[in-house]
């Protein structure tokens, strides 16, 4: 991510992919597509750092959404310049104030976007406001595949160096929706965790799109099914 702020030579968007993502991909050729033109993809879930592992692939661990950015936070400091993008009216607001009271991060700018699809005009005005910011990171705070197609659709739209997509990692760092403990998360337990803390909004995410990603898997195992 340094390295592309440094060259600033287009801009590329780093995907935080799991289980959902990849059974989106299974699904839609074009979300396939969105996440192979990513400048980076890593895996966000025990699952595919298993898979992945089978695989033949060195993964010691997962790239948590939250951790990534926090972490990113922590090494540079107030070295770039961040915009924030998502989250339910003013927690993007709420994250960049306490991101900063943290670690000293320079914010550019905030951004809380309507729960429904931007018109054109709103998508006009929000590349605008982007584009005059100029951040050197935007950090994306929407659900997949929502921000990950966004992340695409603005790539040419505005000139910043770094787009990451990052999930709910905008609640949990303001503490409005609670994380799984460590343990779970590194035991490949945190669907778990979330499922039983928000059964209505995440039920399909979890038992639908889990249960077709294992379902593909043990194809893939069985030799019936190749995936790319």
């Amino acid at each position: 991510m340094e390295d592309w702020i440094a060259r600033r030579e287009g801009t590329h968007y780093v995907t935080v992919t799991g289980m959902h993502g990849v059974v989106e991909a299974l699904h839609q050729p074009m979300f396939k597509t969105i996440l192979e033109e990513a400048g980076l993809v890593v895996p966000d879930g025990m699952p595919l750092v298993w898979l992945g592992r089978r695989h033949g692939f060195n993964m010691p661990r997962r790239v948590y959404g939250p951790e990534l950015m926090e972490t990113f936070f922590r090494i540079t400091g107030g070295r770039y310049t961040h915009f924030f993008y998502g989250g339910a009216p003013g927690v993007a607001d709420l994250l960049a104030k306490r991101m900063r009271d943290l670690y000293g991060i320079r914010i550019a700018g905030c951004w809380t976007p309507p729960f429904r699809e931007l018109t054109f005009e709103e998508q006009e005005e929000v590349a605008r406001v982007i584009q005059s910011a100029s951040p050197d990171v935007l950090w994306v705070g929407l659900s997949t595949p929502k921000q990950e197609k966004w992340m695409w659709n603005f790539r040419d739209r505005v000139s910043v160096p770094v787009m990451v997509g990052v999930g709910a990692a905008f609640d949990f760092h303001t503490g409005r929706v609670r994380q799984a403990p460590r343990w779970m998360r590194e035991h490949g337990l945190e669907w778990l965790f979330r499922l039983a803390s928000e059964p209505r909004r995440l039920w399909r995410r979890y038992l639908i799109y889990g249960s077709q990603f294992v379902w593909n898997v043990n194809l893939e195992i069985l030799k019936l099914r190749k995936f790319n």
